[in-house]
């Protein structure tokens, strides 16, 4: 079955989502764990041991979170792994994989693949040189050996089954691989690349489910024609919002809502909860008195 959820104010309404969303993906279990993949949105630290620019572990980031120091978290504080992860009740920060002080029992509740920067086009992690979802699903892989290690193979496939797969991409491939870069906008035109964008998503949610994933949350792309950096670019004298950015964006959220719903249908005992940033940040972005 496939859900469409909005996440409303931020922060402060994600962990009422969260647990909307898990009344509906919830089946014989509580979810018992979350696996993050995907870009910066969801990113705990794992582009902390590569050589990028893509990188947040110095201050001011962290400054906001527990032991106010940076983590290689995009954010002052909690990022959205974290803020699901903790609405669920699962735990309260979601580790990285490649966390230096992980231990064997972060592995019971799941752990955060994602490399912000990273992108369904595999062109957006060469530009920003972090980890591709290839090398995060084989990250995975590599997860579930030292998870049976730890609780044994009938364990460790319940957890896996009952797991919160929390996706987000598609920002880095729009924004990098797309505009900025023009290196795809050379080969092809908005409708074609969505296509292929959409394709490769689709790809990506099927290596996931070969490997025993069941219950998907995958954040849409967000209003990235509002962005400071697209204000300038495409915005006009005045800096408003590039609607040539938010166009793609908005044709891009639309083919990967129906891929989910295709596949909801397609893949057995799978439940694709397709969750709305794109929507309420706008709104905020353009009404921000609503908001306070």
């Amino acid at each position: 079955m496939v859900h469409f959820l909005t996440i409303g104010r931020l922060s402060r309404s994600i962990a009422t989502t969260a647990k909307s969303a898990t009344n509906k993906l919830q089946r014989n279990e509580s979810i018992l764990a979350v696996q993050a993949f995907g870009d910066s949105f969801l990113d705990t630290g794992n582009n902390n041991h590569i050589i990028s620019i893509t990188k947040c572990n110095f201050p001011p980031y962290g400054r906001d979170l527990v032991g106010r120091k940076p983590t290689g978290r995009f954010c002052n504080g909690k990022v959205i792994s974290d803020l699901i992860a903790g609405a669920l009740g699962v735990k309260e920060l979601l580790p990285s994989y490649h966390d230096k002080n992980l231990q064997s029992k972060d592995l019971r509740t799941g752990l955060c693949f994602a490399s912000g920067g990273s992108g369904y086009d595999p062109l957006s992690s060469k530009i920003n040189r972090v980890i591709p979802l290839s090398d995060q699903v084989e990250f995975f892989r590599e997860y579930k050996v030292k998870l049976k290690a730890v609780v044994g193979k009938e364990r460790s496939e319940t957890i896996i089954a009952n797991s919160l797969f929390l996706i987000s991409s598609g920002n880095n491939d729009i924004l990098f691989s797309y505009f900025a870069t023009r290196l795809r906008k050379l080969q092809y035109d908005v409708p074609t690349y969505t296509d292929l964008l959409a394709t490769w998503a689709s790809a990506f949610f099927r290596d996931l489910y070969k490997l025993g994933a069941r219950k998907f949350a995958v954040l849409n792309t967000s209003p990235l024609g509002c962005l400071p950096f697209s204000r300038t670019i495409g915005g006009g004298i005045k800096r408003r919002c590039a609607d040539d950015y938010n166009q793609a964006v908005q044709l891009f959220n639309a083919k990967l809502s129906a891929q989910l719903s295709s596949l909801s249908r397609e893949l057995p005992q799978s439940t694709m909860v397709y969750v709305d940033l794109y929507s309420p940040l706008l709104d905020i972005i353009l009404q921000p008195e609503k908001y306070g």
